[in-house]
């Protein structure tokens, strides 16, 4: 018993270290939080209407694109887009070349292994059955993924 209150009372020591040493958890390893915070979010967008509409504009437009605005004049930021198929895009995320990616992805996507989907933020009823959307960030990017999560839940409220 003795022996395991020391562990406890080291464990509790190192993380009371790390902290006082700025270490952010959840971290994101490539900075995306950080960097974003009073710079650019880069963000990806492919066509799904009504959630992503990609016309001849720069920006993209519909309830996902708006979503990304927000979040982003939430962390003193500006967007800058990048639009194309979903294949490009998550390539694009993988390479870090942006940092978040939209287009009416659903919680069963098939990219989940070459990005981080959030908690379903959304949900409507269709003729299948319930469909839950999702926004996808880089994998690993932790930080960035809790606070848009949190983001999303306060603004949606799901």
């Amino acid at each position: 018993m003795r022996s395991r209150r020391m562990m406890l009372a080291g464990v509790l020591a190192g993380v009371l270290a790390l902290t006082g040493c700025g270490l952010r958890i959840p971290a994101d390893p490539h900075g995306s939080l950080d960097r974003i915070e009073g710079g650019t979010l880069r963000a990806g967008a492919t066509e799904q209407p009504p959630w992503v509409d990609v016309d001849d504009s720069d920006e993209p437009t519909g309830s996902e694109p708006e979503l990304v605005q927000e979040f982003a004049e939430q962390l003193d930021a500006r967007v800058e887009w990048t639009t194309g198929s979903e294949a490009d895009l998550l390539t694009a995320l993988e390479r870090g070349e942006i940092d978040l990616v939209v287009g009416g992805f659903l919680d069963d996507t098939p990219w989940t292994d070459r990005g981080a989907v959030t908690r379903p933020y959304a949900e409507r009823s269709t003729k299948h059955g319930p469909q839950k959307h999702v926004m996808i960030v880089r994998m690993g990017e932790n930080a960035l993924l809790t606070e848009l999560e949190t983001f999303l839940h306060e603004e949606v409220g799901s």
